[in-house]
């Protein structure tokens, strides 16, 4: 395509550049039907490249970012639409207004070490649903990790990935140097597992402002990926406890069997690492809330998408003993789950029901048009932990989520019919 800032890409007016590499250039565009912003990546075909192998990439390209366009992650770029021709191909993308991870790997920027970690638990969630999915990213790096206007993180540029499934399992070529495994390097078959790798020389980065292998030169510093052990992050910033430290060194194994063998016990190490960080008292981390969340019957049948879902749209209280969290008669706005403690239910001051941990109460406004007056009064009994969820912003999030929801609302009516039942039986 021609330098000059193109008026239009497909069906998307041009608004501005937003960066360049070597072929591509990357625009803020505008989606005339969704009424959206949006980013448009535009690829341009390189010179001399026979044409039967331009039209085989522009095959494989458009078939992978159907594939791409299908993981609908919180912490993952979405996709939107894409298309190639002769001279060039583009991808439309979500646009996320924030800065990418690049900022933060400089000594004078370093993000807080909880935080740091925080991010890569989300980044290893959302890689581990792409390797549910059968797609491998192969670039996971700084500039492919962006910091959205709510300080959450999105993956980008999944356009580059490979389904792992299909005959193009490597391209050589693909991939930044210091990023790449100890396999990319060579050009060997790949797996989840150079992800892992590559996340781990980001946390690295993250957490020191420094790659774990730098070179001269491009062979120098391929050398030290296949042949050199990186020191542990702790010898450039003290504050990194030796939890941590493992966690980042077993990432970076020279060969996959010395790294995680799954994105699973990966998120359990950083989660475990968290733990032992210094933190204020009260400090409650996404990372934590996940967990908290995950580990509630309520929340039973939930995939992980979509308890990163709700955890976007909760607020996590702590609240004193005998302390009434919601009162009959007054209007709400908001539902609760119980994560620790003990709460009484109660009508006209009369004693109904004892809570706990798992438990639900003030769900019925949901299913209310208009703002719903409280039937009973919630209090405290002992020290209690809650989940707080605004109905509205519960009725914004996906069908999934949501289907979810109505799901556990439907055991929990269940369970109380039942248990009226119960009670009716024994008087009798």
């Amino acid at each position: 395509m021609d330098e000059a800032l193109p008026a239009q890409i497909g069906k998307y007016p041009v608004i501005r550049e937003i960066a360049r590499g070597g072929t591509s250039r990357v625009y803020l565009g505008h989606d005339p039907f969704a009424n959206r912003e949006v980013a448009i990546k535009v690829i341009r075909a390189e010179d001399g490249v026979d044409v039967d192998l331009r039209r085989r990439f522009h095959k494989v390209f458009l078939n992978e970012a159907s594939l791409v366009g299908k993981l609908i992650h919180p912490h993952i770029m979405a996709i939107y639409d894409a298309d190639a021709f002769d001279e060039y191909s583009y991808i439309v993308m979500e646009y996320v207004n924030g800065p990418t991870l690049e900022h933060f790997c400089n000594v004078a920027n370093l993000l807080p070490v909880d935080r740091i970690v925080e991010i890569a638990f989300k980044c290893s969630l959302a890689l581990e649903f792409a390797h549910r999915h059968g797609i491998i990213h192969r670039d996971i790096k700084p500039a492919n990790i962006l910091i959205g206007a709510q300080g959450d993180i999105k993956i980008s540029d999944f356009g580059v990935a490979l389904h792992s499934g299909s005959e193009h399992t490597h391209l050589q070529g693909v991939g930044s140097p210091a990023y790449m495994s100890p396999e990319q390097v060579q050009d060997k078959e790949l797996s989840h597992q150079t992800d892992i790798y590559s996340l781990g020389v980001v946390v690295y980065q993250l957490l020191t402002g420094k790659l774990p292998f730098l070179g001269a030169n491009k062979a120098s510093l391929l050398y030290q990926i296949l042949n050199i052990d990186a020191s542990p992050p702790s010898t450039h910033r003290t504050e990194i406890a030796l939890p941590l430290d493992k966690v980042v060194m077993r990432a970076l194994g020279k060969t996959p069997l010395q790294r995680y063998q799954t994105w699973g016990e990966f998120s359990r190490d950083l989660t475990q690492a968290y733990r032992q960080l210094a933190l204020p008292p009260d400090t409650i981390s996404d990372t934590e809330k996940f967990n908290a969340i995950k580990a509630l019957s309520f929340f039973r049948g939930f995939r992980d998408v979509e308890i990163w879902e709700t955890v976007l749209v909760t607020t996590f209280r702590r609240i004193q003993a005998e302390t009434i969290i919601i009162r009959e008669g007054e209007v709400g706005e908001s539902f609760y789950v119980i994560a620790a403690g003990r709460a009484q239910v109660t009508k006209a001051g009369s004693p109904l029901d004892i809570l706990d941990a798992g438990h639900c109460f003030g769900e019925m406004l949901y299913f209310e048009e208009t703002k719903a007056k409280r039937i009973t009064t919630i209090s405290s009994i002992t020290m209690l932990t809650v989940v707080e969820i605004k109905a509205a912003a519960l009725k914004g999030a996906s069908d999934a989520c949501q289907k979810q929801f109505n799901q556990a609302f439907l055991r929990i009516l269940i369970d109380r019919l039942d248990s009226a039942n119960g009670r009716l039986s024994a008087r009798n």
